[in-house]
């Protein structure tokens, strides 16, 4: 019996694999995008981290056991420690300040994403849990195809 994530996935088809297929998608995979779109994506990327430690945090209160919560516990634990940092190191190293980042923007899919996320972290457990999945899937699903092909992207991690 195929998993309900599955089904889920299966119907939304074309527009799942138009997401993990995107050119954004293939240059970061493939090390040829450039830095000023590189930058671009990260500032917007950034702006919902907020939302999504939000959603995250509301998830782990709501969910119905202790060990229900330990897996959110540790990926909170996660977002808001290396993976903060490397957003901050990426903005060092491709020379975004405090005022570009500040003055940029937000694109309509962060604004419409930001309020997803905040909407959603106040709804029930698996309307929270159905946010997350498709938020993190689809990183899983652009890693996935990455391992396939080298990253470049050394001189922002670490």
């Amino acid at each position: 019996m195929p998993r309900f994530t599955d089904e889920l996935r299966a119907l939304a088809g074309a527009k799942w694999d138009a997401v993990v297929h995107h050119k954004f998608a293939n240059e970061l995979a493939a090390g040829t995008i450039t830095d000023g779109v590189l930058a671009r994506y990260l500032i917007q990327d950034h702006r919902f981290l907020d939302a999504f430690v939000v959603l995250l945090a509301s998830m782990v209160a709501a969910a119905p056991s202790l060990g229900d919560r330990i897996p959110g516990c540790q990926f909170l634990a996660l977002i808001t420690g290396r993976e903060n940092t490397y957003f901050e190191r990426s903005f060092e190293a491709l020379g975004v300040d405090e005022a570009a980042r500040a003055n940029a923007p937000n694109a309509p899919p962060t604004a419409a994403f930001d309020l997803l996320m905040r909407d959603a972290a106040k709804t029930s457990y698996p309307e929270m849990l159905a946010v997350l999945v498709v938020a993190e899937w689809r990183w899983a699903q652009l890693a996935a195809g990455a391992a396939a092909t080298p990253m470049i992207m050394v001189r922002v991690s670490g």
